[in-house]
């Protein structure tokens, strides 16, 4: 069984380094000059419970990061070429000085006239607001370890003083990331920066978000 997710993420801008172009490369036909493209970056997801009550644990996190890897970047979670922005060309997971963990996420666009007003848009806080799209496998209840829906539990209630909450296991698959008008995370948005290089402390603590799924939030 596969569990559909959205989650809600944050976004920075950021100019492309050495490095940045390599990765970015891997992914062409042709090879790209820092002049040819436009690069942010995104905290996708976290292990932090959402005001769903479910979670990323650690561990698929890691799991996750590699799947982004290549994956496009749309609007609305509308899954057509048309729709296609940008494409994510690295990620990593990075635990944060409170000891929690950050899946982040760098994406490119091309520089040209088709792309010039999302650039604009994002540089001024009009396309802001993102999510991701995934899959996963298991859905575990936090009370008793046993797959969520046939245990009895609902999260979100307290039992014996324990929040139930979810964790969401055994990742499938990667599908996208989207910019939306309405994300169910409060808070998240674009960050500005002005790092020329590599994940800072002050970036990655700026751009924290809780995870939120948006499909529950519309049903």
């Amino acid at each position: 069984m596969q569990i559909q997710v959205n989650k809600a993420s944050t976004v920075s801008g950021a100019t492309p380094t050495e490095t940045d172009m390599q990765h970015i490369n891997r992914l062409t036909l042709r090879e790209l000059t820092t002049e040819d493209v436009y690069t942010f970056r995104c905290v996708a997801c976290n292990d932090l419970v959402d005001r769903d009550f479910e979670r990323f644990p650690a561990e698929t996190l890691a799991k996750l990061a590699p799947m982004f890897v290549g994956r496009t970047v749309i609007l609305d979670h509308c899954w057509t070429a048309k729709g296609q922005t940008a494409r994510i060309y690295r990620s990593e997971v990075v635990r944060q000085e409170d000891g929690h963990h950050d899946l982040l996420v760098a994406c490119y666009m091309l520089r040209n006239d088709s792309t010039a007003d999302a650039i604009a848009a994002i540089e001024g806080g009009i396309l802001k607001e993102t999510s991701v799209g995934c899959a996963v496998s298991r859905a575990v209840c936090s009370i008793c370890g046993e797959d969520y829906g046939t245990c009895g539990h609902q999260k979100g209630a307290t039992y014996n003083g324990k929040l139930c909450t979810v964790d969401l296991l055994d990742p499938v698959d990667a599908y996208e990331m989207s910019f939306v008008a309405v994300p169910a995370q409060p808070g998240a948005g674009v960050i500005k920066s002005h790092e020329k290089t590599g994940w800072t402390t002050a970036e990655l603590s700026a751009a924290k978000a809780r995870l939120a799924i948006e499909r529950e939030r519309w049903n």
